[in-house]
Parts: C-alpha cells; structure tokens; sequence
C-alpha cells in the first residue's frame, strides 16, 4: 500500500529501446491517479462512491500492450494538433503543409506525429509529475521543433490538473488535450444514464467526416443542462464541438458530469474556448490476457477540452498558429466528488 500524498514510479515495460514507467500520484485520502510516460496517459482515476467504494472512473489498461495496440486513443495526451484537419493540409502565409490522411482524406489527432504514441522524458516535483516532449519539425508534416510539457497535479481535493506547455522556433498549429473516457459508475453501465451539463448554448457546424463548415450555431437539441445522456443521443453518438458561453471563466465549472446509482460527479474546469464531446462510438480496444478487457461503444465519454478543430483553415476561428518567442499554455482540470441525488 503505498503511502499517502505520495509520487511513486515503478517499471511499466518497453516501448523499443526506452523505458516505459507508470507513476502513482496518491492524495491524503488515499485516492490515486496513475499515469505513464508512454503516451503522457492517464491510466487510471481512484475515486470513492458515495458507500466510500474505491473504483476507477476513465477507461485503461492493466498492460502496455494494451495501449500500443489501442487504435482509441484511450487516456492519452493528444497533440500536436488535437481534432481533425480538413483534407490533410494546411497553409500558413503562402506554403502549404501536407500532413498524414488517417481519417479518410482527413487529418486526426496528427497522425504518425500524434503524442499518443510517444515516449516522454519525465522529472518529478513535490506534487507534480512533468512529462518533457522533444518533437522535430517536419514530423508527421508539422513544421518547426517544438518543444513541450505536460504537468499533471493531483490534490487533496481529488482534482486532476492538467497543464500543457509548449514552444516552437517557427510558426505551427498547436491544440493539446487529454483523451480520458469517463464513466463514473465505473463501467457498471454505460454512459446514457449518465447526466451532463455544459456552458454552452453553441456548437461548431460539421460535416459527415465531422470537419467543421466555419458556421457557429446554437446548440439546440444538442445542448445539455443537467440531461441524461441517453435523451440527447436518441439518433447515435454525438462527436459535437460545443463553444464555451462569452461569460466563462477559469474559476466556475465549464461542464458537470453526474451518476446517480455512484454519487459521482466530475466538474471540468479549463483556460480552451470550448470542449469536443465524444461519446465513444467507434470504440473497439480489447487488450487479451490474464486480464482481458474489451471496451466497446458507449462504455466512456471524452469531454475534450481543446481550440476548435480545423482552426488552421478558418481564420474567423481563435488562433492556433504560435510563432517564435510565443508560449502556448493550456490547462483543464478534471474535478472529482460525491453528490447525493434529492428525491
């Protein structure tokens, strides 16, 4: 048992030549978060019900095979460019930058350049593990080195922080977020029962292939104030980028997630303009073995927190080009407590 408020490391296996590691973040109640360096992942998130039972709350896996083989991006740190890029391609000033098609004709979470499949160097603070990320230019098509962080804090409060770091020597899109699946009933059910709130009474427009048209709408039917999942999902899954209300800010809740049978609720805190909200439609991961899991549609959701996909390609969209001298610095917080449900 490890020891409260507490960072440990320990071998997690190989990934070729270098060493994958998971690190234990435990808070003073004895609630913990493990993480890898593969991936910058979140691997699992320990918190109680409201009977006090301890179980994990984000979708994993108990091995490193289970991640290389994850096609889902499950737990992952995403970028260079998190969501997708209309057609592969993009221009700043007057070249044209091709990157890899993995979605279609499209771009999706940078392909071959994605974070997802890194191994990232790591140090350790009092109460934070610091994953470093060293990335050429001309990787997956992206120009310009970069250079990044990814801090990830856990307290007391059993508040995951999330900060992202990063800077470049010549001008790149840059859009990271983290890919938990949540299912707060820890995959007792799956996620229609669950009851979500987002501050956001717009949506981005997209296409089929979930590419942004450039038209910002009301959210509408799609909107959530306090709804079951189940009820606005009656025609499938949702893969939706809701834009944050004008009146947010970094102090208040941006998105409430809730499962009445658990107690759980998990509160989104984050400095992005908006969220991309996944509800786990194409799921497929399996990981077989002593022990086998096999995560299929609609066991987790993603709340996405990230600029808007496509930016690059629609310069009425808030910035995603950072330059010389420029420090991208995101942060979203993933909130955890216990809510009775009043009759």
């Amino acid at each position: 048992m490890n020891p409260l408020n507490t960072i440990v490391y320990e071998p997690f296996g190989w990934y070729g030549e270098k060493e994958i590691f998971k690190f234990t973040l435990t808070n003073v109640h004895g609630n913990y978060v493990e993480l890898l360096n593969y991936g910058a992942i979140v691997k699992s998130i320990i918190v109680p019900d409201k009977n006090g039972i301890k179980e994990n709350v984000v979708l994993g896996f108990s091995t490193l095979e289970g991640y290389i083989k994850d096609k889902s991006y499950i737990g992952a740190t995403v970028g260079r460019f998190a969501n997708r890029i209309n057609n592969a391609e993009f221009s700043i000033g007057d070249k044209t930058y091709y990157l890899d098609k993995n979605d279609g004709k499209n771009n999706n979470h940078s392909g071959s350049a994605g974070f997802n499949s890194k191994v990232f160097d790591f140090s350790i603070e009092e109460n934070a593990v610091i994953f470093n990320l060293e990335n050429e230019s001309g990787d997956g098509g992206f120009p310009g080195n970069l250079k990044s962080k990814v801090i990830y804090k856990w307290t007391d409060k059993n508040e995951l922080k999330i900060e992202f770091l990063a800077a470049t020597d010549e001008p790149t899109p840059i859009n990271f977020t983290n890919h938990s699946y949540f299912n707060l009933s820890a995959c007792a059910e799956k996620i229609q029962h669950h009851y979500l709130n987002i501050q956001a009474d717009k949506i981005v427009e997209s296409t089929e292939d979930y590419i942004p048209t450039g038209r910002i709408l009301p959210a509408g039917k799609y909107s959530f104030c306090h709804n079951k999942l189940g009820e606005v999902m009656k025609d499938g899954g949702l893969n939706t980028y809701y834009v944050f209300n004008e009146n947010k800010d970094d102090k208040n809740s941006v998105c409430e997630l809730f499962e009445e049978i658990s107690g759980r609720i998990m509160r989104v805190f984050t400095s992005y303009p908006g969220v991309q909200l996944y509800t786990g439609d194409y799921l497929n991961s399996a990981e077989i073995g002593d022990h086998s899991k096999f995560y299929q549609p609609f066991d987790g959701l993603c709340l996405e927190c990230q600029y808007y996909p496509d930016s690059p390609n629609h310069v009425h969209f808030p910035n995603t080009i950072f330059g010389v001298g420029q420090v991208y610095n995101e942060t979203i917080t993933y909130a955890f407590d216990i809510m009775i449900a009043e009759n």
